[in-house]
Order: structure tokens, then C-alpha cells, then sequence
């Protein structure tokens, strides 16, 4: 069986931008070295799906204390709206392959390659744009700075969108994202935080304020009340808690430059390149299968598992 790869929305977006993703790649390349490696990989868990979607359960809980209540509503409508846009809709419409398999045919892969192996040849298994972890990461920090600026914090509404561009920036330094797909997380993040934050302020002014609903406020449950240094000493603290718990594991990730999915050049002739995403074997959806019809179950990334199922399907 030999699937056909039809050009898509992804492809088009590599030939137009090939001149200014590899040109931002030169100037990462540029500065690579073991200290901002370290630092990149911390920032990059700030995106992380290990990292959200703890956070969005965070954000459940500060609705029910009526000061963090719009806190907490804006980080939940932030990455819901975000998880939909990106996951749901655009990744699977644009279909643009990770530049870590694409960049092998064209004449900057030797520079790429050795960049990408030096920043620990981390690998994803789902397509390239937009970042879902610079989504991730805007969707947040923008609700959350909005929401620190409307309570008059405006020093403190700066770090979370610092945190952001960091987190965008360690994207494209460790090779696994081409700027454009940073640039459109980013912009897909800002989207979805302000729109978040605005839905937010809409939920707290009509179901709560002067409400019955504004009676739930689980500080109460607190005789002496909760002390205000106290409370943001303990928000930090879960936060921290939540980074380490999606940093911690990603330690081990990378490191190792071998075939994780079984689509390459050998097993199947129209392959355009050897397959580097992350087999996706993990539950009932993505179980290993026989895709090249030697008689062995291979395992495969999520783009190829489905492309492949797709061609069996149809048979």
C-alpha cells in the first residue's frame, strides 16, 4: 500500500516562508549552546499540555473564591477557546509537517540537522502550526495579564506575557517549530485571551455580582478569611507546583536520534522523507498496525497512523 501525499495548506506555507523560517533558524543556530538549551526546555513546559491542562483545573477551583473568581474564568474560556481554534480546527486544516521531517529535502537540512541534535531532537507527534505551546502559553499570560491590569496590578501584568514570548522563542530554538508557527500561536493565543477575558468580566457582572451566585466564596470557609500575601504566596506555590509536574518529565524526552515512527524511506516508496514524530501508541485510538503490509505491526505518529487508516479504510 503506498498512500498518496497530497500537497496541502502546510505545503504552500513552507514554499512562501522558506526564506524567513530558515533565516530565523540561522540566527537561533547562532547563539545555541548547553546554557540556553537548559533554559529553553524550562520555558517550553510553560506550553506544555502537562502544564495546561492542570492549570485550567486550577482555574475551576479560583471560581470559587469570589476574589480570583474572573481569574479563574478567564484562564478556563482562555484555553478552551485556544485548544479549539488550534487543535481542533487550524492544525488539522493546514496540515503543515514539522520542519524537523520536511527541512530534509531541501539544501539547509545539514545546518538544521546538526541544530536540531544539539537542542536534544525533541519530538512531537502531531502537525506543525500553529504552536500549540506558544497558543498555550498567550491564551493564559494575556488573560491573565488583562485580569491583573483591571484589578490596577499593572507591574505584575507584564511577567505573564514575558513568559510567553519566552516560551514562543524556546519553540523555534529547539528546532521542533518554524517561526511561523510561533507567530501564529501567538497571534491565535492573544486572540483567545482577550476574547477570554471579556467573556469572563460578561459571566462575573451577570451571574454573580449582586447575585445569589456571588454568595459562593469558599473563603468563608476560612474563619480569619484568607490574608492576601498569604493567598498569593499559595497561588505561586500550586503554579510552581504544576510547572515542575510538566517540566520534571521532560527531562527525559529527546536525546536519542533515531526512527520513531515507522513511515520512512524503506517501507514505503513515495515517503518523502524519514519520519522523526513521536510514535503515537499510547491508547485504543493510535494502536500499532501493520501500514506497510509486511506482516508486522509498526507503530506511527498521529499524522501517519491517520493517513494510513484512512488508505486502508478506503480499500
Amino acid at each position: 500500500m503506498n498512500p498518496i501525499i497530497l500537497a496541502t495548506v502546510g505545503d504552500a506555507i513552507d514554499k512562501a516562508f522558506y526564506g524567513f523560517d530558515t533565516w530565523v533558524y540561522t540566527l537561533f543556530g547562532a547563539i545555541q549552546n548547553g546554557f540556553f538549551t537548559a533554559v529553553s526546555k524550562i520555558f517550553t513546559s510553560f506550553g506544555d499540555e502537562a502544564f495546561v491542562i492542570p492549570m485550567a483545573i486550577f482555574g475551576i477551583v479560583l471560581c470559587f473564591f469570589k476574589k480570583t473568581r474572573k481569574y479563574g474564568f478567564a484562564l478556563i474560556f482562555a484555553i478552551a477557546i485556544g485548544t479549539i481554534v488550534t487543535n481542533v480546527v487550524v492544525k488539522p486544516a493546514v496540515l503543515r509537517i514539522r520542519p524537523y521531517n520536511t527541512l530534509q529535502m531541501t539544501p539547509f537540512w545539514s545546518r538544521y540537522e546538526a541544530w536540531y541534535k544539539a537542542a536534544g531532537a525533541l519530538s512531537e507527534s502531531d502537525y506543525s502550526f500553529p504552536s500549540g505551546h506558544t497558543t498555550a502559553a498567550f491564551e493564559m499570560a494575556v488573560a491573565t495579564a488583562l485580569c491583573l491590569r483591571s484589578d490596577g496590578k499593572k507591574k505584575l501584568s507584564f511577567i505573564p506575557p514575558v513568559i510567553a514570548l519566552c516560551v514562543m522563542g524556546s519553540r523555534v530554538y529547539l528546532m521542533v517549530h518554524y517561526a511561523t508557527d510561533v507567530i501564529g500561536g501567538c497571534l491565535v493565543g492573544t486572540c483567545a485571551g482577550v476574547i477570554a477575558f471579556f467573556l469572563s468580566k460578561l459571566v462575573v457582572t451577570k451571574l454573580f455580582e449582586g447575585k445569589k451566585l456571588d454568595k459562593i466564596d469558599a473563603e468563608r470557609l476560612f474563619k480569619n478569611g484568607i490574608n492576601p500575601k498569604l493567598a498569593t504566596c499559595a497561588i505561586l506555590t500550586v503554579i510552581c507546583a504544576l510547572f515542575l509536574v510538566s517540566y520534571v518529565p521532560s527531562l527525559k524526552e529527546g536525546g536519542n536520534y533515531e526512527q520513531t515512527c515507522a513511515y520512512n524511506h524503506e517501507n514505503f516508496a513515495d515517503a518523502k522523507y524519514d519520519c522523526y514524530n513521536a510514535a503515537r501508541v499510547d491508547d485504543d485510538e493510535y494502536v500499532a498496525f501493520d501500514g506497510d503490509g509486511d506482516g508486522d505491526l509498526d507503530e506511527y505518529c498521529k499524522i501517519h497512523w491517520n493517513l494510513l487508516h484512512s488508505a486502508e479504510d478506503a480499500e
